[in-house]
C-alpha cells in the first residue's frame, strides 16, 4: 500500500512549452509555430473528450467543426446537465466597457495577485488575452447576457477587482454559456462528427508505448466495461471539491479520471489548493448530502455583518446600526465586501470562532440587502438576483427582501489539478487536461468569474492549436484491439469492482464518504496546521482498511448501481485525501486558499514564504512507494510578489 506520511523528491520540472519573448505575444508567437492538421488528414483522426461541461463542451465542439473525430463521454443523461450550469455570477472578460481603467494587462495583474503569485504569468496573461474573444464568440452563439438600456452588454463587479469587467446572465450564468457550448456540440452530433456515450463514466486511462491512446469506461446504466481507443485524450471532468463530502458541487462530481490518469503517470499538481467560497448557505445538519451556493455576484449590493457583541441571539431586525460590525468595510476599506474568496472565507470563520456568528450553533453571517433595496428599489434588485433570491427562499424559508440571508464558506473550487504545460498536455504525451481538471491558471485562490473564462478559453481557444501540434508532430500506429494492454487494465478494472462488491460488509459508501470528509474539513480545510494534517495522514489508511473490510454494496456489477459508483469513486478519493494532506503538510507557508496557522502575519493574515516555496509542486504516482515531488520553480517577470493588501 502507498505510503503518504513521506515522500521523496524529484528532478526539477519545467514548462518548456512556453514561448520566451514580450508576455504580450507569447500566445501568437505559440500558435503560429504550432503545426497544424490539414482538413483532409484531420478526418482521419480521433479524439477521446472525457466531460461536456463548459470546458469539454466548448473543446468537443470546436475539434469536430474542425473536421477531427471526436468520441465524447459524460454520465449524466445529456450533456448539458454537466455541472457548469451551476455557475450563477458571472464570466470576467476584459472588454473595458465601462471605460473604467480594466484592460487586459489589469485583468493579468488581478489574477496573479488574486493567486497570491502562485500561479504562471505567461497561462495567466494568455488567459486575460482570450477572455475578449469568448465574449463575442458567445454573443454571436446567442447567450443572452445582461444588457443596459442602450442595449450594450452590462457588467458588474466580483471579488478582488476595483473595476467591474464581469458578463453575467442574471443568476443563470453558467446555464447559459453551457447551453452555448450544448447547441454548438449538438449540432456535431448531428451532423455525425461526435459519437456522444452518455451515462458513461471514464474508470481508466490506456497508456500505449508511453502515449495515452485511449479510455476504460463503464456503461452506467448496463454496468459493461469497455475500451475506446484514439489518437490522443482530453480530460474536462471538473475539480475535485467532493473529497470533501459536502461542498458547492453536484454529487456526482468526482475525481476519478484525472486520479486514474495520475496513477498512470500524469503528475497531480498542487492538491492542497483548495478553494473556499464565502457566500454559501450554511449547513443545517447531517442529513445534508451537499451545500448551495450563493452567487459571489451578490456581494456588489449585499453588505456582510455580524453583531458587535459576542453571544447576541436577537433577530437582525432587533440589532440596531451600531450594534453592527460591518466587518469586511471595516477591515478590507478599499474593497469592502468585495475582497478575495480566500481572504473572505477566514474573515467570516475569524467572526464566528470569536462567538459573533448568527443562525443555528453560530456559523453563520448575515448578507444584508436593505441598503441596496432602499436605494435602488426591489424591482432593481429583483432584476438582478431575482432567481438567486428566489432559491435561497426555497431553502430556507427566508424572505430575503425582508430578512438578510445567512452564509457560511463551503469547498468550492479546486485549482489543484493535473500538471500541464502551456499546451494543456500533462506529463503523458497525449494526455490533455483542460479547466478545472488542470492547475495552470488560477494559483492558490481563484478570483470569481474566472472558473467559466478558463474552461471556455480552454476549449475553444487553447487547445484546438497545441492539440493540433501534438497530432502533426506525432506519428501514431493505431492501437490493435487484441493489445495486452487493454486486457490488462480493462481486468484491473473488473477485479476492482468485483473485490468491492464481493465485501459485502456493513457500512454505505456515504458513511465512510462523510467521515472522511469531516476529517479533511477539519484538518485541510480553512485552516491547516502540522499536527493537524498529520492527526488526518494517520486515520485515512485507517479508514481506508476499514472500508475494504466493511463496505455495503448491494446490488451487482451488470446493472444501474449508483452504490457501486459511489464506493469506487471512494476508492480514489482516499488516495487523493492523503495526497492533499501531504501537500498542505510539505507547504510550511500560508498563500491563498492555503492557510497554515502557524505561518501568518502579525495582522493574522496568510504569510507567504517565496524564498521556499515560490513553486508548483507536481507529484508523481510512485506505485507501492512514496510519492515523489517534482518542484516547477516560479518565476515573475512582471508582476512581482508582494504582501496582498486590500486595505
Amino acid at each position: 500500500m502507498t505510503s503518504y506520511l513521506d515522500y521523496t523528491v524529484g528532478e526539477p520540472l519545467a514548462d518548456t512549452r512556453a514561448p520566451g519573448g514580450p508576455i504580450e505575444g507569447r500566445w501568437d508567437q505559440r500558435r503560429f509555430e504550432a503545426k497544424l492538421v490539414n482538413p483532409a488528414n484531420r478526418r482521419g483522426r480521433t479524439v477521446i473528450v472525457v466531460g461536456t461541461g463548459l470546458a469539454g463542451g466548448a473543446a468537443g465542439a470546436t475539434l469536430a467543426e474542425q473536421g477531427y473525430r471526436v468520441v465524447q463521454f459524460c454520465f449524466q443523461d445529456s450533456p448539458r446537465r454537466a455541472h457548469s450550469i451551476a455557475a450563477q455570477g458571472g464570466i470576467n472578460a476584459a472588454k473595458n466597457y465601462r471605460n473604467d481603467g480594466d484592460s487586459i494587462r489589469r485583468l493579468f495583474y488581478d489574477t496573479v495577485k488574486g493567486g497570491d503569485f502562485r500561479a504562471r504569468e505567461s497561462n495567466v496573461h494568455r488567459l486575460a488575452q482570450v477572455s475578449v474573444e469568448i465574449i463575442d464568440q458567445c454573443v454571436a452563439q446567442g447567450v443572452p447576457f445582461a444588457r443596459e438600456y442602450g442595449g450594450l452588454l452590462d457588467t458588474r463587479s466580483f471579488g478582488g477587482v476595483q473595476v467591474s469587467r464581469t458578463f453575467y446572465a442574471r443568476g443563470q450564468t453558467g446555464q447559459q454559456l453551457l447551453l452555448g457550448a450544448y447547441q454548438a456540440l449538438s449540432r456535431q452530433i448531428a451532423a455525425g462528427n461526435v459519437e456522444l456515450h452518455a451515462r458513461t463514466e471514464m474508470l481508466d486511462l490506456l497508456v500505449v508505448d508511453g502515449r495515452a491512446r485511449g479510455i476504460v469506461a463503464r456503461d452506467l446504466v448496463t454496468g459493461e466495461v469497455s475500451t475506446h481507443l484514439a489518437d490522443a485524450v482530453v480530460l474536462a471532468t471538473g475539480g475535485y471539491g467532493n473529497v470533501f463530502h459536502l461542498s458547492t458541487n453536484a454529487k456526482n462530481s468526482n475525481a476519478t479520471a484525472i486520479w486514474r490518469a495520475h496513477r498512470r503517470g500524469a503528475h497531480f499538481a498542487n492538491p492542497c489548493f483548495t478553494q473556499i467560497h464565502p457566500t454559501c448557505i450554511p449547513r443545517s445538519g447531517d442529513h445534508q448530502s451537499k451545500l448551495t451556493l450563493m452567487s459571489e455576484s451578490l456581494r456588489n449590493d449585499g453588505r456582510i455583518w455580524v453583531p458587535r457583541l459576542a453571544g447576541d441571539s436577537r433577530p437582525a431586525s432587533e440589532i440596531p446600526e451600531h450594534e453592527r460590525d460591518y466587518y469586511l468595510e471595516r477591515i478590507y476599506p478599499s474593497f469592502g465586501n468585495l475582497v478575495p474568496r480566500d481572504i473572505a472565507s477566514r474573515a467570516a470563520k475569524n467572526v464566528c470562532d470569536e462567538g459573533r456568528g448568527v443562525g443555528p450553533g453560530g456559523q453563520g453571517v448575515y448578507l444584508d440587502f436593505a441598503d441596496a433595496i432602499a436605494r435602488l428599489g426591489r424591482a432593481a434588485v429583483e432584476a438582478r438576483y431575482g432567481n438567486l433570491f428566489e432559491m435561497y427562499q426555497r431553502i430556507t424559508a427566508e424572505d430575503p427582501y425582508r430578512v438578510p440571508m445567512r452564509i457560511y464558506p463551503a469547498i468550492h473550487y479546486t485549482m489543484g489539478g493535473l500538471w500541464v504545460d502551456y499546451d494543456l498536455q500533462t506529463t503523458v504525451p497525449g494526455l490533455f487536461a483542460i479547466g478545472e481538471a488542470n492547475f495552470s491558471d488560477h494559483g492558490a485562490n481563484r478570483l470569481g468569474a474566472s472558473a467559466l473564462m478558463q474552461g471556455l478559453a480552454d476549449g475553444y481557444f487553447v487547445l484546438p492549436p497545441t492539440l493540433a501540434d501534438y497530432l502533426a508532430r506525432t506519428p501514431l500506429d493505431p492501437v490493435p484491439a487484441d493489445h495486452p494492454e487493454l486486457d490488462s487494465v480493462v481486468g484491473e478494472v473488473t477485479q476492482r469492482l468485483e473485490r468491492i462488491l464481493a465485501v459485502d460488509g456493513d457500512r454505505t459508501a456515504d458513511s465512510f464518504h462523510r467521515e472522511l470528509g469531516d476529517l479533511l474539513w477539519n484538518e485541510c480545510g480553512m485552516a491547516r496546521t502540522e499536527a493537524g494534517l498529520r492527526k488526518a495522514l494517520g486515520r485515512i489508511p485507517e479508514l481506508r482498511a476499514e472500508f475494504w473490510r466493511r463496505i455495503k454494496v448491494p446490488g451487482g456489477g451488470a446493472e444501474l448501481n449508483q452504490a457501486l459508483e459511489k464506493a469506487n469513486r471512494l476508492v480514489d478519493y482516499f488516495e487523493l485525501a492523503e495526497l492533499m494532506c501531504l501537500d498542505a503538510l510539505h507547504r510550511e507557508e500560508s498563500c491563498g486558499g492555503h492557510f497554515r496557522t502557524e505561518s501568518r502575519t502579525p495582522e493574522g493574515e496568510a504569510a507567504r514564504r517565496d524564498e521556499e516555496f515560490s513553486y508548483a509542486a507536481a507529484w508523481e504516482f510512485a506505485g507501492g512507494g512514496p510519492p515523489v515531488l517534482h518542484r516547477e520553480q516560479l518565476e515573475f517577470e512582471y508582476v512581482h510578489p508582494t504582501q496582498r493588501s486590500y486595505t
